[in-house]
């Protein structure tokens, strides 16, 4: 389990599912409150869409070479 080529995939894996989680928010418009009554706008998780995806992206070729 000391490989480099593993823990790459699983960061891949792991930025993955976050890009997709930051998706889904996009999508369907969920609710997300600060402290209790500041509504977080969609436009942060866009940018946290496209850096967690290529960075994902960029790590699952960087384990395959």
């Amino acid at each position: 389990m000391n490989s480099p080529t593993v823990g790459l995939r699983v960061a891949s894996v792991v930025f993955g599912l976050m890009s997709l989680a930051q998706l889904f928010r996009l999508l369907t418009g969920f609710e997300v409150l600060v402290a209790g009554y500041y509504q977080m706008p969609l436009w942060p998780n866009a940018v946290a869409f496209v850096i967690l995806a290529g960075l994902s992206v960029w790590l699952w070729r960087l384990s395959s070479k």
